[in-house]
């Protein structure tokens, strides 16, 4: 219809429609918090589901994780989990299979749950680590590998 129309197209600002206010993305946030009972789980769980904006809380005590979705600021759900006694922090973690070296220092933790390793950006292995040299030694891109055949 108008000038206001096509730079509708272009533009998108979601916003509240009650308030007029800009209206925080959907996210998922994870938090790992140390739980040792129900009492404690029920307690991190309440502290949260009231919160504007949450959608769906889920508490895996067994992991010791939270995880958070709705349209929130992760940081509030950090400090909402903090403020009920609980040393709380970000999910450190993320699957063993998303790592290229899984089992070296940087990425292996003992404490982690089966099947993750910690999220880590120097997760690489040592160039001169003596397992890359014995793969590399008889390797296919080798031209000098041995072919023993």
């Amino acid at each position: 219809m108008g000038v206001l129309d096509k730079l509708s197209d272009y533009f998108s600002v979601s916003l509240s429609p009650t308030t007029g206010k800009k209206c925080k993305p959907m996210q998922t946030v994870e938090i790992k918090v140390k739980m040792d009972c129900d009492g404690c789980e029920r307690k991190v769980r309440n502290s949260v589901a009231y919160m504007k904006g949450v959608k769906e809380v889920e508490v895996n005590r067994k992991q010791s994780k939270v995880t958070v979705s709705g349209y929130i600021d992760r940081n509030r759900v950090l400090k909402k989990i903090q403020n009920t006694g609980k040393r709380a922090e970000f999910w450190p973690y993320i699957p063993y299979n998303l790592v290229a070296y899984p089992y070296i220092s940087q990425a292996y933790d003992k404490k982690a749950p089966a099947g993750y390793v910690k999220n880590s950006m120097q997760a690489l292995s040592t160039p001169n680590a003596m397992d890359e040299k014995l793969t590399n030694l008889f390797s296919d891109e080798n031209p000098n590998a041995c072919s023993i055949m």
